[in-house]
């Protein structure tokens, strides 16, 4: 995988010291930590509402010493911009091309050198879904990690990681499980979040 704001020490230090002092003095709370089991995981990012949970997550990365690495739509990837964000962890993904997108995913976890934390939206939009995509779930289930049930809740103004979730195989009954984490967590924008 690329290297990110995540391996570069001093800037990472400096952003870990300010997102403590931002979430700290906007009333946020940081909830969790990553155990020695998860270093290598995929995170789902839910509920996901609004462009502000990719400013909040990065904040909650840093506070919490994470080395994510994130997907975003391509389209955030074009112009000046392009480079920033992948710096930031982020990795583009062509919706309509999307075919390969689990295998490829679950491979570079498994190369991948040291702890990563890849943070997948399970709604795959911030717009209104009616249904959560399972990518999250094979990818994690190829590569043999664990799944971390991370969350960011304007509700209540505490963002961080939840429960480790191995996956059974049995897709419809861990779906179930994750998705009654989820149920009293509220977005940015509530009417946009269904479980």
């Amino acid at each position: 995988m690329h290297r990110t704001i995540f391996d570069t020490r001093v800037v990472n230090t400096f952003l870990r010291a300010f997102s403590r002092i931002t979430l700290r003095l906007t009333g946020w709370t940081v909830e969790g930590q990553l155990p020695d089991k998860a270093t290598k995981s995929v995170l789902i990012a839910a509920p996901h509402t609004s462009n502000w949970d990719l400013p909040y997550t990065l904040m909650l990365a840093f506070v919490l010493r994470l080395r994510v690495y994130w997907m975003g739509k391509h389209s955030l990837f074009k112009g000046p911009l392009g480079p920033v964000m992948r710096w930031l962890g982020g990795i583009p993904v062509k919706r309509e091309q999307a075919n390969n997108l689990v295998a490829s995913s679950a491979e570079a976890m498994r190369l991948a050198t040291g702890p990563m934390q890849l943070i997948v939206p399970p709604e795959g939009t911030r717009g209104k879904t009616k249904r959560w995509k399972t990518g999250f779930y094979f990818i994690a289930q190829q590569a043999g990690v664990p799944i971390v049930l991370a969350f960011v809740d304007y509700g209540r103004k505490v963002g961080g990681l939840g429960p480790v979730f191995e996956p059974t195989g049995d897709q419809e009954l861990d779906m179930a499980a994750i998705k009654a984490f989820y149920a009293p967590i509220r977005g940015k924008n509530p009417t946009q979040f269904e479980v």
